[in-house]
């Protein structure tokens, strides 16, 4: 599995249906398209949302960062994340 870090802006429409339920149903989404969320923290900034999720590959996770938006109204700039340890490894090759 490969990390991605999904940061997410609220629409309007977003901002007015927040609920513990789109929180439980954006997990639903991410295990569908055979991901498993790890966290979700909530911001103050440039980005409203950032979730931690891990999926098996690219088209995975752009299947579930599509799907978030259609389902939640919150557009989602989704990139794989690599620790610095697994950053130094591909350098060091």
């Amino acid at each position: 599995m490969r990390t991605f870090i999904m940061l997410g802006t609220y629409s309007s429409d977003a901002i007015e249906n927040i609920s513990g339920e789109r929180t439980k149903l954006a997990g639903s989404i991410i295990k569908k398209n055979g991901g498993k969320l790890d966290s979700i923290y909530i911001l103050l900034g440039e980005y409203d949302i950032h979730i931690v999720a891990q999926f098996p590959d690219m088209r995975r996770a752009m299947k579930a960062s599509i799907a978030l938006t259609k389902k939640t109204d919150i557009t989602f700039a989704t990139s794989e994340a690599f620790t610095a340890e697994e950053f130094d490894r591909l350098m060091a090759e």
